[in-house]
C-alpha cells in the first residue's frame, strides 16, 4: 500500500489560469506590448518554471505558434519572435510582484480535490505538493486554500532543480521518509510524467486525462478533474493500491 501521494499543483488541484493570464497580460501591458491574450493561449505557456514561462510568454506575443511553444529557448532561438534574454527579466519583474499580490483572486481548488485530500489523510496516507511555481506562491496557496491538507509543500527555487528532474520529488520522499516505490505521483502534463519516470525516482504516475497513449485514462468532466464523477467515490483513479474511501 502507498504510503504517499505527490501532486503537482497547477492544472492538477488548482485552477489558475485565470490569476497567470492576467498577471502576464499585465506585463505585456507594462512592456508596452499586446495584452489581450486569453486563457487557452497563456495556458500554454505555463508549468516548465519562471523563466521558461515568461519566454513562452513573449514568444507567444511575437507570433510563436503553438506547436512551437515548448522549443523557445533551445532549439527555437529568442530572436526568431523578436526578443532577448534582457526582455524576459523585465517580463519577469513586471508578472512576479503582480501575481504573487493577486495569486488567489480568481484561483481556486478543482471540485473534489479538498474531499479527496482529506479521505487520503484520514487513511494515513500523506499528502504533498511538488510544483515548478515559485515557491513562495506554492507556500501561500497550499496554506491559504488547502489549510491542514498537505504534510509538505515545494516550489521551485534556486537550491533545488525543477522537474522534470526528479530531485524536488525526490526532496519531498526524503522530508517524509517515505521510498520512491511507496509514493505515488499525479499530474496533468507531459512534464509530470517525466518527472516520475526519471530513472532514480522511479514513481508510480498517474495522468489526468493527458493524451499520451503510455498514460493510464483517467476520465474528467468540464476541463481538469483529480477524481471522474463516479457513484461509490473510491479512488480507483489514483491507484488500486489505496484504500477506497
Amino acid at each position: 500500500m502507498y504510503k504517499a501521494v505527490i501532486f503537482d499543483m497547477d492544472g492538477t488541484i488548482l485552477n489558475t489560469i485565470g490569476d497567470l493570464t492576467a498577471a502576464s497580460n499585465y506585463a505585456l501591458e507594462k512592456m508596452g506590448k499586446r495584452y489581450d491574450f486569453p486563457e487557452e493561449k497563456i495556458k500554454l505557456c505555463f508549468g516548465c518554471g519562471i523563466d521558461a514561462d515568461m519566454e513562452k510568454v513573449l514568444a507567444l506575443e511575437g507570433g510563436c505558434p503553438e506547436e512551437e511553444l515548448e522549443y523557445i529557448g533551445s532549439s527555437i532561438p529568442f530572436s526568431r519572435y523578436h526578443f532577448t534574454e534582457e526582455d524576459v527579466k523585465r517580463l519577469k519583474s513586471f508578472f512576479v510582484p503582480h501575481y504573487t499580490a493577486h495569486c488567489r483572486e480568481k484561483t481556486a481548488p478543482y471540485e473534489g480535490i479538498p474531499e479527496v485530500l482529506s479521505a487520503l489523510r484520514s487513511h494515513g496516507i500523506l499528502t504533498a505538493v511538488a510544483s515548478n511555481k515559485d515557491d513562495r506562491d506554492v507556500q501561500v496557496l497550499a496554506r491559504t486554500l488547502f489549510p491542514r491538507l498537505f504534510d509538505w509543500a515545494m516550489g521551485n527555487h534556486k537550491e533545488i532543480r525543477r522537474k522534470p528532474a526528479p530531485d524536488m520529488v525526490l526532496a519531498i520522499l526524503k522530508d517524509l521518509h517515505v521510498s520512491p516505490a511507496q509514493a505515488v505521483y499525479i499530474g496533468d502534463s507531459e512534464v509530470d510524467l517525466e518527472t516520475a519516470k526519471k530513472r532514480r525516482a522511479s514513481l508510480h504516475f498517474r495522468g489526468l486525462g493527458l493524451p499520451h497513449p503510455s498514460l493510464p485514462p483517467f476520465p474528467r468532466s468540464q476541463g481538469d478533474r483529480l477524481v471522474p464523477q463516479r457513484t461509490d467515490s473510491s479512488l480507483d483513479g489514483i491507484n488500486k493500491g489505496v484504500p477506497k474511501v
